[in-house]
């Protein structure tokens, strides 16, 4: 046309920049709007508008504005043009006080396009007022029977929470579609209230609509979170029959329920089938299929997979990878993912920097995790993850110290706070602080939430404390299996054998199952006791019940039946073993080895125990001090020679004192400077 000699008037630059804004062509359409002024046409509100669809539709929400900020004269599409722009890219505010502006200094009455482009940014607000203002306004015009205002209405209600007005203006439609019936599902489902809609989508199929795939893909969830997989399955099964199965986010919410409903192999099959129609949330929901289904191995084998494939991991797919990675202790794998969230910028994201702290506590690098908490924006979540990961190694006054911390920034402590910070004082007997943590677990009633009230059984039960942990379990209204082996492992550790057997057996008159630990705690407490027979018959028991038989089961056994001296046949029962025998199996042979002086089968023992645990001294020294007692002084030389060239030495043993409000920690020889000896008689008076 140019080449002619022909010149473009206000009618031809509308329908380039419509062609352009359609393929997304956005250099071509800046050329376009540079002819647009050159020749004096960007004063036409035709034109205005067209270049503010353009650039809308390219993402060019800068410009759009800057259209919109020059245009001399503006007509309601104008208005409803940057209204859509403004809040499709999420400025939820913008909008408003545009539609402000519009309402009150424009001069220009808002229509039925407007009220449509306006309520979903009221919703996604959740500016319940302006949802009910806006109401009235369609109402008073006359408006309110347009099924695109009744299904926008219903929408917006239900993102405000508001069930009550979303239900009526629903009910009260003149005229129901698709989207007016998609519009309630989805409410219902935002509001968690997934039985209701559930009913909806039963309604809709009885009044003969055919649901399409925003139906189909609203659905699933529901499903998935009722857990009615078996439903959910036939709607897949629907949806084929339908042939809209092809659908990015119908495959999408399949990928997810049978990741949920533990089926990875069947949400692989509707990947696989997915082809060029992949997405990043179809890579997401793979990785996290994987990972939530303990294939961590392929959840960070796909991470690799989807980058070959040029997709762009975001955070969501880092936030599942990076527990997987933890699960499985892969350290390296985990810190490349860590240089990525640094390159992409997404290592300040909280939940980024929360699974790179919880990846590091399990792969058990604290000096990492503690790194990521001190750069990283907190919450509740960052401080629990290091009040557990220090609450089961010796730098255990690290979870009191965070936890502590927690209080004086006003951050509130949850459950989980006081089982980490009470499993830390367990582990190394503080007493006092635990009793501490207790008063305080009372005064925010928490106490009596079961898991905060199993963490304390198993705190008065470390510290010797058996009456206190029976008191408090008489007072657990409903007692789960975790408070009962507390409460059977605690007496057992204790000798108080009669009662351990009495838990054990009134468990099951409470109607409690148990489970492998509750047999490792009476089989520990039969070892113990040297009750031989009753070991015996609670092992075959166990195995009645298709509980199958772990390493602490047999090892308790070994115990059992070495501790009675009969050692032939632990030994056969460690050749029997359907399972490679741990360290603690070995480890309760060579101990009972010890007290029958059997060196033969002690040496076959410790020959095993120096594989599994060549750095751990103390094989060195039993088999060393079994050969010496047998007057074998050569090879107990040579034992102790062996211990040396491995570089396997014995860690001092430690001690704790509590003096005042805090901890001391020594090993013998060592002098406490820093400690003011006035203290000594302080902690004492």
């Amino acid at each position: 046309m140019l080449r002619t000699g022909i010149k473009p008037d206000d009618h031809t630059f509308p329908f380039i920049l419509k062609a352009c804004a359609v393929v997304y062509s956005f250099q071509k359409g800046l050329e376009i709007h540079g002819s647009v002024i050159k020749t004096g046409f960007d004063s036409d509100i035709l034109l205005g508008n067209t270049l503010l669809l353009f650039y809308g539709n390219c993402g060019g929400l800068r410009e759009a504005m800057k259209v919109f900020d020059e245009m001399r004269k503006r007509d309601v599409v104008s208005w409803n043009t940057v209204l859509g722009i403004v809040s499709v890219n999420g400025f939820y505010l913008e909008a408003l006080n545009l539609f402000s502006q519009m309402n009150f200094s424009s001069g220009i009455k808002p229509n039925m396009v407007t009220f449509v482009t306006l309520l979903p940014v009221c919703g996604g607000a959740g500016d319940k007022g302006l949802v009910t203002q806006i109401h009235g306004t369609v109402v008073k015009v006359g408006l309110n029977f347009e099924i695109s205002i009744g299904n926008a209405l219903v929408d917006a209600y239900g993102k405000c929470w508001n069930v009550k007005d979303s239900k009526r203006v629903f009910d009260e439609m003149v005229e129901k579609n698709e989207v007016s019936w998609n519009a309630r599902i989805t409410s219902l489902a935002y509001m968690g209230l997934c039985k209701d809609a559930l009913d909806i989508f039963r309604l809709m199929m009885k009044v003969g609509l055919t649901p399409d795939s925003i139906t189909i893909s609203s659905m699933i969830p529901v499903l998935v979170e009722l857990e009615i997989f078996n439903l959910a399955k036939e709607i897949h099964s629907f949806s084929l029959r339908i042939g809209i199965e092809h659908d990015a986010f119908i495959s999408n919410s399949l990928i997810d329920m049978y990741a949920k409903s533990g089926h990875p192999s069947a949400a692989s099959n509707v990947f696989q089938q997915m082809n060029m129609r992949r997405n990043v949330v179809s890579w997401n929901a793979m990785v996290a299929n994987f990972a939530q289904n303990r294939l961590e191995l392929a959840a960070i084998e796909l991470l690799r997979e989807m980058q070959a494939h040029g997709e762009v991991p975001d955070s969501i797919t880092l936030t599942n990878v990076l527990p997987a990675c933890g699960r499985v202790g892969f350290l390296q794998n985990g810190k490349e993912i860590h240089s990525r969230t640094i390159r992409m910028g997404s290592n300040f994201d909280l939940y980024v920097s929360n699974a790179l702290s919880d990846m590091y506590t399990k792969c058990g690098n604290l000096n990492l995790a503690q790194n990521v908490f001190n750069n990283s924006v907190k919450d509740e979540v960052s401080y629990n993850i290091l009040i557990l990961g220090y609450s089961q190694t010796s730098d255990w006054s690290k979870s009191v110290s965070l936890f502590s911390e927690m209080g004086l920034i006003d951050m509130k402590h949850d459950v989980v706070s006081f089982m980490g910070v009470i499993s830390a004082c367990a582990n190394q007997a503080a007493l006092k602080q635990g009793k501490e943590i207790h008063g305080l677990a009372v005064r925010n009633h928490v106490h009596t939430h079961l898991f905060v009230a199993n963490s304390l059984l198993d705190f008065y039960t470390k510290c010797g404390r058996i009456d206190t942990a029976s008191k408090l379990f008489d007072q657990i209204r409903h007692k789960d299996v975790a408070s009962w082996n507390t409460m059977i492992l605690g007496y057992g550790m204790l000798g108080e054998l009669n009662i351990a057997i009495s838990f054990f057996e009134a468990m099951k008159g409470d109607g409690v199952a148990y489970d492998s630990v509750s047999y490792i705690a009476i089989l520990s407490a039969c070892s113990h006791g040297g009750l031989l027979e009753k070991g015996r018959k609670y092992f075959e028991e166990m195995k009645a019940q298709k509980i199958k038989p772990a390493q602490m089961h047999y090892a308790c056994m070994v115990d059992l039946l070495g501790r009675a001296g009969l050692l032939e046949e632990a030994a056969e029962l460690i050749k029997s073993l359907p399972i490679t025998p741990d360290a603690n199996i070995w480890g309760a042979l060579l101990g009972a080895c010890r007290i029958f002086g059997n060196i033969e089968l002690g040496c076959w023992a410790a020959e095993n125990l120096f594989k599994l645990k060549p750095q751990h001294s103390g094989y060195y020294t039993i088999l060393s001090n079994m050969f010496a007692e047998a007057g074998k002084w050569d090879e107990a030389n040579r034992i102790r020679e062996l211990m040396k060239l491995r570089g396997a030495r014995k860690n001092p043993g430690c001690s704790w004192v509590h003096i005042q409000n805090q901890v001391h920690a020594f090993v013998v020889g060592e002098r406490m400077e820093k400690l003011d000896p006035t203290l000594w008689l302080a902690g004492y008076s």
